[in-house]
């Protein structure tokens, strides 16, 4: 498992030498969120889909 110093690095080298600063901080905001999501999937830590349409209906009330 890489470090998160590491995964930063890892991104920022993927992106394009021509990346805005938004840019760049968007990919990283996206790494995290992906790495919590699995986190969050592996310990259990979700919701059905049925669940989720429950949830959103609430919102539009």
């Amino acid at each position: 498992m890489l470090s998160a110093k590491e995964q930063i690095a890892k991104i920022l080298q993927d992106q394009p030498d021509d990346s805005s600063y938004d840019e760049i901080l968007r990919e990283l905001a996206f790494a995290r969120m992906v790495e919590r999501g699995l986190a969050d999937s592996d310990a259990g830590r979700t919701i059905s889909h049925e669940e989720m349409g429950r949830r959103i209906k609430t919102w539009r009330s």
